[in-house]
């Protein structure tokens, strides 16, 4: 009995580039690639992911073995997938930022801030951490994280290997991914933008009523405690919004069967 190992090597080639593009979105993923997750963790869901993706693209990778030269391009083209797909789920957070940066604000609360866990150990806002803790946790429990695994499977009809990068609608999709974000960020502030409005207005009436009250010193609990109670009636609705504009971003990717 024989065995033929000839398909070894580029089999072997293939399983490196399946690799580098879903190791480049883990990396960047939302929950995955955070600082405070371990190497190895995302290491092996990487490889894991690699595993199951390899046997249904396989014939998508025409690899000459005969030349370096081709392989490294096919590589670099990978690379640069995974990070456009993982990119474009990791600023779907910096909505919640958006949100978190501009009620702080209103709240009076600006300059409260603690080690935002999704970055490389910077100071964030602290409501805007903890949304986006919360809109992370909302992800895993609700299995939105499937809609990437399946826009990763189907990256392949939209970035077929080997073929050249379309740098066109990869802007165009950045473009979208980073005006959405805004957008759905000052859509999820919209309650506490007209608070703020509407208790600054009062406050000037009050100060302009009783000059000798000292009405920063009541706006500003006032404030913060009107602002937790609203936070607490909306933000249901907040993050059931934030999941409805993750959901539209992944199926933006994935393309129509």
């Amino acid at each position: 009995m024989r065995i033929d190992i000839s398909l070894l090597p580029a089999l072997a080639a293939a399983f490196m580039l399946v690799f580098a593009r879903i190791g480049a979105m883990v990396a960047l993923l939302p929950g995955l690639g955070e600082t405070n997750i371990p190497v190895r963790v995302k290491l092996a869901i990487a490889l894991l992911l690699t595993l199951i993706i390899l046997p249904l693209h396989r014939a998508a990778y025409h690899i000459d073995m005969g030349s370096l030269a081709p392989l490294l391009f096919m590589m670099f083209y990978e690379i640069i997938v995974g990070v456009v797909l993982g990119a474009t789920a990791r600023v779907t957070l910096a909505a919640l930022q958006v949100a978190g940066s501009v009620i702080a604000q209103q709240l009076g609360l600006g300059f409260a801030t603690s080690v935002d866990p999704t970055t490389e150990g910077t100071q964030g806002i602290l409501i805007g951490n903890f949304l986006t803790l919360l809109g992370v946790t909302m992800l895993f429990a609700t299995d939105s994280h499937h809609l990437v695994i399946a826009a990763l499977n189907d990256s392949y009809t939209i970035f077929s290997p080997g073929e050249p990068i379309p740098s066109g609608d990869v802007a165009a999709l950045a473009t979208r991914a980073f005006t959405a974000a805004f957008r759905i960020g000052m859509q999820l502030s919209a309650p506490f933008l007209v608070f703020g409005l509407v208790f600054n207005i009062g406050l000037g009436v009050l100060a302009r009523l009783m000059p000798q009250m000292q009405v920063y010193f009541v706006g500003v609990p006032l404030s913060i405690l009107a602002g937790f109670l609203i936070l607490a009636i909306v933000i249901a609705a907040m993050m059931g919004t934030f999941l409805d504009y993750v959901i539209s971003v992944m199926h933006d990717m994935i393309p129509l069967k």
